[in-house]
């Protein structure tokens, strides 16, 4: 429930003993509240311990004891602001319900015997770690920064790259608890102003107590199909990779406490790129986007192929009869299969709680442990480890974590189908996988396109890593202002 504002009143002590009480002074350790009296007159500061800069306080208070009462006559208001306070991200407030919620956020209130105004002085320091290169988006040559968990440093890196005027971040929290701090950054001559609208409606109707999973719980906000497995944002940690699709016209929706940002719209098709394909000579990089798309489409289809393939090896050319499995296992295949994918991912969650230094043997116990054991046991046979091997080579090689794992649960309900019908599974199994993806929309963009609706132009952009030089026209799709690049 949304807060009446309570203005400040003229009594300096109502208001300090009204943000006394709402902050919670005397139960909370970490709230600081300083009495102070300079230029003859009583003032108290707000502010939280730990996001504040010691050494501009400590300056600012220098400052002040210097004054004199007469100093600050005939308006001591417009004198503190203006003369007295050396600051440049200095601000007022009449609302002492946003001024609890400034203060909260780190910013320091100063409350002056005489006048109806608080003021707010911005002088926040940011518990941050250092810009390092992200885990899931290394590159082999490029810069080697990345998004961290506060905000103000994750605008400043994608300003860093885009130094275009029209380049607008919008402010927003959301969160009637939390009141989590939301920018939404886009290119104002370039992007869809009526998609920035929309968006920004949505994220204001978001009534939450809080954002404890950030971007997590936004998506699942702005997503229309809540238990739909399919990613409709894509996510970066990359400031050049955010830039980049600033330049197209996309929208970015960076939020505190999260490292990655989050680019609206998104296709299918966005999920399967990567910055090392740009990173390389367009030859190179056209190659390793092949690659990649060969290797997302075996960690779906091959799968539920082999198995068809083993449980009807009638269909097989006869030059091709190697493909079944040799032996029998004692445990039926799809059986293997299922206990396999549900081990594969046993491993990949042990290795995520698993530290770093204990990693290699993990490695040992999955590899010779478990994987050959199991296959001289009779577990497993040789071809279900290789091409279940086959389609987690497919899922790694898949830039999109959540791509990959929503590919996972295809790939298992194509095995299901294919193993209760047959050939007519394999084949009804892919029509609805196919019309289940091509339905879905992101931000009233059809998932599947340009391949459904087929755009000759731009699917070959998509298919084949096209020269910068040659790449003169942002994506349709988006509507942009200005097509041209």
């Amino acid at each position: 429930m949304q807060e009446k504002e309570q203005k400040v009143w003229k009594s300096y002590q109502k208001n300090v003993q009204y943000l006394n009480e709402r902050l919670g002074v005397d139960k909370s350790f970490d709230i600081i509240k300083l009495d102070l009296e300079y230029a003859g007159r009583n003032m108290t500061m707000f502010m939280i311990d730990g996001f504040v800069k010691d050494d501009i306080m400590l300056q600012t208070m220098k400052f002040l004891g210097r004054l004199e009462p007469e100093q600050l006559e005939p308006d001591p208001f417009v004198k503190l602001m203006k003369t007295y306070i050396p600051y440049i991200e200095i601000d007022k407030q009449d609302d002492l319900i946003k001024v609890t919620d400034a203060v909260l956020a780190g910013t320091t209130a100063l409350v002056v015997d005489g006048i109806d105004t608080i003021i707010m002085i911005d002088a926040r320091t940011y518990p941050v770690r250092s810009s390092e290169e992200p885990d899931l988006e290394r590159v082999v040559r490029g810069s080697r920064d990345g998004y961290v968990e506060t905000i103000i440093f994750n605008t400043a890196l994608t300003r860093r790259r885009v130094r275009d005027r029209s380049l607008r971040m919008e402010y927003l929290q959301i969160g009637r608890r939390s009141k989590t701090d939301i920018c939404i950054s886009y290119l104002e001559d370039i992007v869809d102003m009526d998609r920035v609208e929309e968006l920004k409606n949505i994220l204001k109707k978001i009534d939450t107590d809080g954002l404890p999973m950030a971007e997590k719980t936004i998506e699942e906000f702005l997503s229309d199909r809540y238990w739909n497995p399919y990613p409709s944002i894509r996510y970066t940690e990359r400031p050049d990779t955010a830039a980049a699709h600033l330049f197209e016209g996309h929208i970015l929706i960076l939020i505190d406490g999260s490292p990655s940002v989050m680019i609206t719209s998104a296709t299918y098709w966005h999920h399967l790129q990567h910055a090392e394909e740009y990173r390389q000579k367009p030859t190179v990089g056209a190659y390793l986007r092949i690659v990649r798309f060969i290797a997302v489409f075996f960690s779906i289809f091959i799968l539920p192929l082999y198995y068809l393939f083993s449980a009807n090896p009638d269909i097989l050319p006869a030059g091709l009869a190697f493909i079944g499995p040799s032996e029998n296992g004692v445990i039926p295949l799809l059986v293997q299969f299922l206990i396999a994918e549900i081990g594969l991912d046993m491993l990949r969650m042990a290795a995520i709680h698993t530290p770093s230094s204990l990693a290699t043997a993990l490695g040992l116990v999955a590899a010779i442990m478990i994987g050959q054991i199991s296959v001289e046991v009779g577990w497993f046979t040789n071809e279900v480890v290789l091409y279940i091997a086959t389609a987690a080579i497919g899922s790694y090689a898949t830039p999109s974590y959540e791509l990959s794992l929503a590919n996972r649960l295809s790939r298992i309900f194509l095995l299901l189908t294919t193993a209760s019908f047959g050939v007519s599974g394999y084949m009804i199994g892919i029509t609805v996988w196919v019309l289940y993806v091509t339905r879905m929309r992101s931000f009233h963009i059809p998932y599947f396109w340009p391949f459904i609706p087929f755009s000759f132009k731009a699917f070959r952009d998509i298919l084949i890593r096209i020269p910068i030089p040659l790449k003169n026209r942002r994506p349709t799709f988006l509507n942009p202002q200005d097509p041209d690049r």
